[in-house]
């Protein structure tokens, strides 16, 4: 598989990444809040870890867009 050539574009691709995971993380993280069903309080608190791993992911993917946008000035 080519690697992708376009510096713009691989930083874009981090940023909606990183945003896109990050918004889930916190969607699974407070759902349990904002669920009037007591079944799916259940679930999403079940998830837990998997927004937690989430959040921490998508905060990485910012991070690292960060990062290279700094070292690209």
């Amino acid at each position: 598989m080519p690697r992708n050539t376009n510096p713009d574009k691989s930083e874009k691709d981090l940023l909606f990444k990183g945003i896109a995971i990050t918004l889930i993380g916190v969607v699974i993280l407070l759902g349990p809040y904002f669920a009037r069903s007591p079944a799916v309080q259940e679930l999403l608190t079940g998830g837990r870890v998997v927004g937690w791993f989430a959040l921490v992911l998508g905060l990485a993917f910012l991070g690292q867009y960060f990062l290279r946008r700094r070292a690209r000035r």
